[in-house]
């Protein structure tokens, strides 16, 4: 199976200026790649790679804010999305990284830090006992660009729409045959929630019903790690060209999951039968429920948060969805870390 580089969980380097960002999606325009800032060159950074200090952003708004004020050709309005996004341009890529490549590098690699070592095993463990192909797992995150530090997290990719599909079904017997891979016990989760959902009116109570049950996040080896997976391409529907998308403003509605199967890939989507539109701060008339088909995110915290035949309450931004000038429907968009929710009812 052959994926292109420059998708979700690649990341790239910036020529001159060394920036590493994070590739968002697995369309994008012609002239460049959508991406987000990760690590920036810094003096007081707390990473060093090749005896130069780097700093992580975290935060989505400060990384338009630092973006804004150091490096504003990363930024640029996308007519095709309806909104500014990051990104850096073809000519522009001093170099893409990509998961898969990395855990082949590890595995002929003797001197490993920590992080690299437990990413490798896990790896191995999940070829061995979720009987994955070698070539459709991938390490992503900090340690591939070198720029990892103790404290690290494991980040995972996992390629192929039903490789993805089948081995999440063998997670949880993996979790109860391994002595040292597991799910988050009750404590963890509470300390899940105050990253996970900090500033937004989200009770632990209501965070616990969906996050609970999530098999893409766990514990190896003492170690936090985390799933994501992409689909085939010949899964990947159309191109970043065939898509138009309107901004319609804020809303919250009621909905019916009537298909989750696409709730663990990155982008996650959720197809639903709309109920009742609870608020709306552009409240169009010529939406009609029926039309409002999906809730889409990029965002990793929204994945396996809701199933087939279950109700929730999702609040996000409504999106016109225009494919190729000859599909138009609605969806909802949840990208904002505090504003955005999908909470089961």
């Amino acid at each position: 199976m052959d994926f292109i580089e420059g998708i979700d969980g690649d990341y790239i380097e910036s020529k001159g200026d060394n920036l590493f960002f994070d590739v968002k999606g697995i369309h994008h325009p012609k002239e460049r790649k959508i991406c987000f800032i990760r690590f920036y060159p810094d003096p007081k950074g707390d990473r060093e790679r090749r005896g130069q200090k780097y700093t992580k952003i975290y935060d989505l708004k400060q990384r338009y804010s630092f973006l804004k004020k150091n490096y504003p050709k990363y930024l640029f309005f996308s007519e095709n999305l309806d909104l500014e996004l990051q990104g850096v341009k073809n000519k522009d890529i001093k170099k893409i990284y990509t998961p898969r490549e990395h855990f082949r590098d590890l595995q002929g690699k003797e001197s490993v830090s920590e992080v690299e070592k437990y990413s490798r095993l896990l790896c191995d463990l999940f070829i061995n006992e979720g009987n994955l192909p070698e070539n459709s797992i991938g390490i992503t995150g900090s340690s591939m660009v070198g720029l990892n530090k103790n404290t690290s997290d494991i980040d995972l990719i996992i390629y192929g729409t039903q490789i993805g599909i089948e081995f999440q079904d063998k997670l949880t017997n993996i979790y109860k045959a391994s002595n040292h891979c597991r799910s988050y016990e009750i404590e963890e989760y509470k300390t899940h929630y105050e990253w996970r959902v900090g500033g937004s009116n989200i009770s632990f109570e209501d965070f616990i019903k969906s996050e609970n049950r999530k098999l893409h996040q766990g514990k190896f080896h003492g170690i936090d790690f985390f799933l994501r997976y992409i689909k085939s391409p010949e899964d990947w529907k159309g191109s970043f060209h065939d898509y138009r998308y309107k901004n319609y403003g804020r809303i919250k509605i009621k909905a019916d999951i009537s298909d989750s199967t696409d709730s663990i890939f990155t982008p996650c989507s959720y197809k639903i039968n709309a109920i009742s539109i609870l608020e709306s701060d552009k409240h169009p008339k010529n939406v009609n429920l029926k039309d409002i088909h999906e809730v889409n995110s990029f965002r990793g915290r929204f994945c396996e948060q809701a199933r087939e035949g279950e109700t929730v309450f999702v609040q996000g931004k409504l999106e016109k969805v225009f494919f190729k000038d000859e599909t138009e429907y609605f969806r909802i968009l949840l990208s904002d870390q505090v504003n955005d929710k999908m909470v089961l009812e």
